[in-house]
């Protein structure tokens, strides 16, 4: 050998020693981690809708740039802002799926690490106490020197094997400092998002604030009209029945809005047939689809349209299981038919859409909306529950169900 066996064999050992000593100083944080499929799976979800409420959100914004009516661009911005704090929410829940992720490949790498442990104690004991035990002491034990150059050929080719051997767990030693760092900067990005959650939500509800505030004069007709509305859910047997009774209002009001109003007599009076010739338009009008339609919560679907229930029924909508006191947003434009509690399905909200559609959401832990506004798609409507969140989202044409999905924009 080039230097003394016994300078060999202690940095071996040490080498060894090094390798077990495995980092402690994890951060510690009571975060809920997922199971690793499922922590994948919300990581590739919340990143998709993460994107999607970003570009919602900067679309919004322009559009309140560009808006000249003031309460239209207040309406723009509110929207905006609600945009962002879904997208807020998506990279907390990014977040909380990548420190999920480290996490599970850290207790392997433990796992793996611990069962190669034992040997490699044994081991560092015996090449430690061979290199506390100088060469020269050695010659002079018994036994003959044909002996000892024998032990000390074995030696120069173990420790080659050795050193081979321990390289792997020097590597894996590795890997759980890049795992420690990772897992300190999602724990750094869930902390980031959910300082940029709450700041954004105490802007929207200023900003709502200022809403209601502006607009409190004008509200004399529109809680007549919710009073109305809540009459109704009292007389409705079930939920089809109150949505039902309310397209016939709402049917009744477009066929109003359509009525002429009153004009001078013309010199030739109108036709029959000419007076025909509206009734096609009225028609296209209500085949019209939705615009720019989007689910009104984030989150995992837990029920598909059309699955069949324990009761034996299908499914008429989604049914989604958002972050705890998520933002619930209006799927589209239209005008609020219903605000308030409804039995059995905690708060919801009912929107009339242009051109015969109607959508539903429900599932709301608080509604920030009241009978009668009209909203833009994205507008906020209030907030899910912060235990065991289930929104659902019903859209229905001529108050037939469809499958929502069907027509995101």
């Amino acid at each position: 050998m080039n230097r003394p066996l016994a300078i060999v064999l202690a940095a071996t050992a040490a080498s060894i020693a090094l390798v077990l000593a495995v980092p402690q100083g994890w951060a510690q944080r009571n975060v809920v981690l997922l199971e690793a499929g499922d922590a994948q799976a919300e990581l590739t979800r919340a990143t998709r809708e993460g994107q999607r409420a970003e570009a919602r959100a900067a679309r919004l914004a322009r559009e309140a740039d560009a808006a000249t009516d003031a309460a239209d661009r207040t309406a723009r911005e509110a929207a905006a802002l609600a945009a962002r704090i879904q997208a807020s929410e998506a990279d907390i829940a990014a977040a909380r799926a990548r420190y999920s992720l480290t996490q599970a490949e850290r207790q392997a790498l433990a796992r793996r690490l611990a069962e190669r442990q034992e040997p490699v104690v044994r081991l560092t004991g015996a090449l430690q106490t061979t290199a506390r035990r100088p060469l020269a002491l050695s010659a002079l034990q018994p036994g003959s020197l044909k002996e000892l150059v024998y032990i000390r050929a074995v030696l120069d080719s173990a420790v080659p094997e050795i050193r081979k051997r321990t390289a792997a767990l020097r590597g894996e030693l590795d890997q759980q400092r890049r795992l420690e760092a990772r897992a300190a900067n999602a724990l750094a990005e869930l902390t980031r998002g959910e300082e940029t959650l709450r700041a954004r939500r105490t802007e929207l509800a200023a900003l709502e604030t200022q809403q209601r505030l502006a607009s409190r004069q004008a509200r004399g007709a529109a809680v007549r009209e919710g009073e109305r509305a809540l009459a109704l859910a009292e007389d409705a047997r079930d939920l089809d029945g109150l949505i039902g009774e309310l397209n016939e209002a709402s049917q009744l009001r477009r066929e109003l809005a359509l009525l002429p109003g009153p004009v001078m007599r013309p010199a030739d009076i109108a036709s029959s047939s000419d007076l025909e010739d509206d009734a096609p338009v009225a028609r296209a009008t209500a085949a019209a689809q939705p615009t720019s339609f989007q689910l009104p919560v984030q989150g995992r679907t837990i029920a598909g349209f059309g699955e069949l229930r324990d009761s034996g029924l299908r499914t008429t909508g989604l049914s989604i299981a958002p972050a705890s006191g998520a933002i619930v947003v209006a799927p589209g434009a239209g005008r609020i038919a219903f605000a308030g509690p409804y039995r059995g399905f905690g708060r919801i909200v009912i929107i009339e859409h242009p051109g015969g559609w109607t959508s539903l959401v429900t599932g709301l832990a608080r509604v920030d909306s009241e009978v009668g506004d009209e909203v833009i798609g994205g507008a906020p409507l209030g907030v899910a529950a912060n235990s065991d969140p289930n929104v659902t989202i019903e859209l229905r044409r001529d108050g037939d169900p469809v499958n929502p999905l069907n027509y995101l924009g």
